[in-house]
């Protein structure tokens, strides 16, 4: 799934519950879900290629 860092808990590879993926306004792609330990809302920014990943490995497409 897609890891990123949860800025509440200060933890870093945090893996992401329900994540979705989103593409920004300026053409990259945002990956948004929330913490499994403290439940807050964590985001990475991703390329193309990871994005691709992280929809293949059941994040939801947003875009």
């Amino acid at each position: 799934m897609v890891e990123a860092y949860c800025v509440k808990c200060k933890k870093k590879g945090q893996k992401m519950n329900d994540p979705v993926v989103n593409q920004t306004a300026k053409g990259g792609f945002m990956a948004k879900g929330v913490c499994p330990a403290c439940g807050t809302t964590m985001c990475a920014m991703m390329s193309k290629d990871n994005a691709d990943k992280a929809i293949a490995a059941g994040a939801k497409k947003n875009f």
